[in-house]
This record gives structure tokens, sequence and C-alpha cells, in this order.
């Protein structure tokens, strides 16, 4: 992966916004099911591993990681 790409990452639990620069300014979004999705360019594998890392800390389940095929400035998180 040599090029920037836009994840969506989804865990089991909440994760407050205030962790957003934590997790190199992905948007946080909780949902009512108790699930939290991060959303945003990601440059490199190995800060997606890093992302991927930050949930294991915090001991939340993962429960997927999709590469959208493209991401535009309308893209809603």
């Amino acid at each position: 992966m040599d090029r920037p790409y836009f994840y969506k990452i989804r865990v089991e639990g909440l994760i407050t916004e205030g962790l957003s620069d934590w997790f190199d300014g992905l948007a946080i979004r909780n949902e009512p099911s108790g699930e939290t999705v991060l959303a945003g360019w990601i440059p490199d594998q190995a800060a997606l591993f890093g992302v991927l890392g930050k949930i294991q800390a915090l001991n939340l389940p993962l429960v997927s990681v999709s590469r959208e095929s493209r991401a535009g400035k309308g893209t809603v998180v």
C-alpha cells in the first residue's frame, strides 16, 4: 500500500470523540447499537496497523475493516 486509502473500521464499544487526535484525526461515530465507526484517510499500511494497535490497546473487539474504493469530499462517516 503505497498511497492513502479511505478506511472504515468498526469496533464493539464506544470511543469518545476526544480520542480523534489519538486516532490520527479519524472521524469517530458512535452508533446506538453500541458500536463505533472510525473513518478517514490512512496514509499507508504502517499507519493502518498503528490504528489497529490502538484499538487493541483499548481492548475493543474488532468487527470489520473496509477499504473504500473511493471517498470524495462529500463522504459521510
